[in-house]
C-alpha cells in the first residue's frame, strides 16, 4: 500500500482497523498523531499524554475485539486517540466544548467507554470488577486496564492489584510509563525477552506448576511457583508486581507498534491469570514543541500547530491560584511552622510558588489524597501548620481521613481548596461542587470562601493564625476580579461577614466569588426602585448569625447565593432562619440560588453559571419571583 494512502479516512470503528495489514500500523499511527495534534490545537485539552499512547492505542484495538473486550483508560487524559478510532473522529473538534465530546472517557458517550474515568487510579479496580463479572457470566472476553506511572502512586491501584493477584483473576494491566522510565528497554534483546516471556512456552511451564501444586499441596505449590519465578528473575528481574501475583512483562518500547502487537497477541492467547505489561512511552511523542516543553504539553489551550505557540488571553488580574501561592509565601516568611502539601498538583494549586521559596517545607505526596490529609494531620499534631492544597473534586477522595484523622482530633490542618465551583471544559468530574456541603457538616470545622483575591489574602493569613481546629477556604479556577491587593492579608474575625452595600428592601447574601454578580444585580434592582443590600458572608461555618438576623429583620426579601451544591451555605442559612422562626409570619421571603442538583456537562463557566441562575440576571429574576411580580410589572409601576 502506498505510504501516501490516508488510512485514517478508512477507519470509523476498530473493526475497520483490524482489516488493515499489520505493516500499515506505523503509518496509521502517524496519521492518528497528526489528527490529534490538529484537533487539540483547535479545542485545547490534554495533549502530551495522548501523543504518548498513539501506538499503544492502535495496537490494543488491533489485537483485541473491542468493545466486547473491555478497555479502560485510567484518568482519561490519554483517551483522545482512542476516541478518534472509536466512532468519534467526526466530532473530535468538539472536544471539551459545550454540547461536544467529553475530555475523559464517558459511559453514555460510547459503548467503547465501558467505564468513566477522570480521577486517577481507578482502572484496575474497575477492570477487576468487570473480570469477575465475566467469570460469573461464564464469558470469555478480555479486560484491559491502561494506567499511567503517576496514577500507580495511589494506594487504590495497589489495593486492586493485591486483590487481583490473590484471586488469580484473568486481567491485563498495561503500565504506561511515561515519566519514571523504570529500566527503559534497550535494543532487540529486550524486545525478544518480552516476546519470549509473553509466549506459550513460559506460560505453559507456569501452568504446569500450578496443576502440579493442585495435586501435591500448597507447600509444594509455593516451592514450584517460586522456583519458576526465581528462574525467570535471573533473566528479567523480579518485581513488586510479581510479588502481588501479577505476571510481569517488560519493560518494552511503547512506540514499537509491531512489538506491541506481538506481545499483546501472546498475552491475549496465552495468559491465564493477572498480567502486567510495562510499556515505556514518551509523553508528547512525535510533536517537537511538546517534547521540548517541561510539562510535555500536558494541558494546553488552543495553539499554532507549526510553532506550538499557545493562545493566551490577556489577564485582567492574577489568578486565584497565583494569589494563594504568593500569599502563602508571605505568611511563611513570618512563620517557620508553615508547610505546603500537594497531591501531585503543585502548579495547579500554587504550591509550586511556595516551593520556589521554601523547598524544604514543601511536600508533593503523589496522587495520594488520603495520605496527604493524614500526613498533614501528623504534621499538625507536632505543632506545624500544614496547608494541604487540594482541588475540591480530589479532596472528596480523602473524606474519611478529613473526618477521622483531622476533624475528630481537632487538628489544625488548613485546606486551601482550588477549582471551587464550575470549571468549564473539564465538566462534572472536576467541578468543585460539594466541598462546602461535605466540610460544613463536620463539627468544629471553619469553612470560608473569599469574594475576591484581596479577601483570599486575608483568609490565608487568618488560616495561618488559626490553631483551634481544621479550616478550609475555597476559590475558583481562573482570574480574580482585578482589585488592588494589599502586601499582606489582614486577620479576619472568625465567623463574621461584612456589609458591602446598604439598602432597605432587598438583601442579597453571597458566599464566595459570586459577589461581583450580586453587586451587578443590586445595581439593576436599584434601577427598578428596589433598594438593595449586599453582604459578603465570608463564612459558611461558623455562620454569622447576627448578620443573617439583621438582614432577615430589616428586608422584605433575602436571597442567599453560592456556587456550590445543595446542602451547603444556602442550606445553613435556611436552617438558621427556620430555627429562629424568621419565616413563621410570612413577612420575610427567603430564596436561595446554588448549583443545580445534577451533574452539569462542560461549557464555559459563564454559561454554566447563567444556566444555574448564578449570574446577575438570574439573581434579579429570583428577586422578582420572590416578590411575585413580572419584570414588566415592576417597570410599569416603577417599584
Amino acid at each position: 500500500m502506498s505510504i501516501d494512502t490516508p488510512l485514517l479516512d478508512r477507519i470509523k470503528f476498530p473493526a475497520d482497523l483490524r482489516e488493515l495489514d499489520e505493516n500499515d500500523l506505523p503509518q496509521l499511527s502517524e496519521e492518528l498523531r497528526a489528527e490529534m495534534i490538529d484537533a487539540v490545537s483547535q479545542t485545547g485539552g490534554h495533549l502530551g499524554a495522548g501523543l504518548g499512547v498513539v501506538e499503544l492505542t492502535v495496537a490494543i484495538h488491533y489485537v483485541f475485539n473491542t468493545p466486547e473486550d473491555r478497555l479502560i483508560w485510567d484518568v482519561g487524559h490519554q483517551c483522545y486517540p482512542h476516541k478518534i478510532l472509536t466512532g468519534r473522529k467526526d466530532r473530535i473538534r468538539t472536544l471539551r466544548q459545550e454540547g461536544g465530546l467529553s475530555g475523559f472517557t464517558k459511559r453514555d458517550e460510547s459503548e467503547y467507554d465501558p467505564f468513566g474515568a477522570a480521577h486517577a487510579s481507578t482502572s484496575i479496580s474497575a477492570g477487576l470488577g468487570m473480570a469477575v463479572a465475566r467469570e460469573l457470566k461464564q464469558g470469555d472476553n478480555n479486560v484491559i486496564a491502561v494506567i499511567g506511572d503517576g496514577a500507580l502512586s495511589a494506594g487504590m491501584a495497589f489495593e486492586a492489584m493485591n486483590n487481583a493477584g490473590s484471586m488469580d483473576a484473568r486481567l491485563i494491566v498495561i503500565l504506561n510509563d511515561n515519566d519514571m522510565s523504570i529500566a527503559p528497554p534497550t535494543g532487540a534483546m529486550s524486545a525478544y525477552l518480552a516476546r519470549l516471556a509473553s509466549g506459550r512456552t513460559y506460560m505453559g511451564i507456569r501452568e504446569i506448576g500450578k496443576k502440579l501444586t493442585a495435586y501435591l499441596g500448597k507447600t509444594i505449590d509455593r516451592a514450584i511457583t517460586r522456583a519458576v519465578e526465581h528462574a525467570r528473575g535471573y533473566v528479567t528481574g523480579g518485581t513488586l508486581f510479581e510479588e502481588l501475583g501479577f505476571y510481569h512483562i517488560g519493560p518494552i518500547d511503547g512506540h514499537d507498534v509491531a512489538n506491541l502487537v506481538a506481545v499483546l497477541r501472546n498475552v491475549r492467547d496465552n495468559a491465564k491469570g493477572p498480567v502486567l505489561i510495562h510499556a515505556v512511552t514518551r509523553k508528547g511523542k512525535g510533536y517537537p514543541p511538546a517534547e521540548k516543553a517541561a510539562d510535555k504539553y500536558h494541558g494546553v489551550s488552543k495553539f499554532d500547530v507549526i510553532t506550538g505557540t499557545q493562545a493566551k488571553a490577556t489577564p485582567n488580574a492574577p489568578s486565584y491560584t497565583k494569589v494563594f501561592g504568593q500569599s502563602l509565601v508571605e505568611e511563611a516568611k513570618h512563620d517557620d511552622k508553615i508547610v505546603g502539601i500537594t497531591a501531585a498538583m503543585p502548579s495547579g494549586t500554587g504550591i509550586d510558588i511556595f516551593a520556589e521559596s521554601f523547598p524544604d517545607r514543601t511536600f508533593d505526596v503523589g496522587i495520594a489524597e488520603q495520605h496527604a490529609v493524614t500526613f498533614a494531620a501528623g504534621l499538625a499534631s507536632e505543632g506545624y501548620k500544614p496547608f494541604a492544597a487540594i482541588y475540591s473534586t480530589f479532596l472528596q477522595r480523602a473524606y474519611d481521613q478529613v473526618v477521622h484523622d483531622v476533624a475528630i482530633q481537632k487538628l489544625p490542618v488548613r485546606f486551601p481548596i482550588d477549582r471551587a465551583g464550575f470549571v468549564g471544559a473539564d465538566g462534572p468530574t472536576h467541578a468543585g461542587s460539594f466541598d462546602t456541603t461535605y466540610l460544613a457538616t463536620l463539627p468544629g470545622f471553619v469553612v470560608m470562601a473569599p469574594s475576591d483575591e484581596a479577601e483570599l489574602k486575608h483568609m490565608v493569613r487568618t488560616a495561618a493564625a488559626y490553631d483551634e481546629g481544621p479550616l478550609s477556604f475555597r476559590y475558583p479556577r481562573g482570574e480574580g476580579v482585578g482589585i488592588e491587593l494589599p502586601e499582606r492579608g489582614e486577620l479576619l474575625e472568625i465567623g463574621k461577614g461584612r456589609i458591602v452595600r446598604e439598602g432597605t428592601r432587598i438583601a442579597i447574601l453571597s458566599f464566595g466569588t459570586r459577589l461581583k454578580d450580586c453587586m451587578l444585580a443590586a445595581e439593576a434592582l436599584e434601577s427598578y426602585g428596589l433598594s438593595t443590600t449586599v453582604a459578603d458572608a465570608r463564612f459558611a461555618k461558623p455562620l454569622d448569625t447576627d448578620l443573617v438576623n439583621r438582614l432577615a429583620a430589616s428586608h422584605e426579601v433575602l436571597v442567599s447565593i453560592e456556587e456550590g451544591s445543595i446542602g451547603g451555605f444556602c442550606s445553613h442559612v435556611a436552617q438558621h432562619l427556620l430555627q429562629i422562626g424568621a419565616l413563621d409570619d410570612g413577612k420575610l421571603r427567603f430564596r436561595s440560588r446554588f448549583m443545580p442538583d445534577r451533574f452539569v456537562d462542560q461549557a464555559s463557566p459563564s454559561v454554566m453559571n447563567a444556566e444555574a441562575g448564578l449570574d446577575h440576571h438570574g439573581i434579579v429574576k429570583t428577586v422578582f419571583e420572590a416578590l411575585g411580580k413580572e419584570l414588566t410589572d415592576i417597570q410599569l409601576a416603577g417599584a
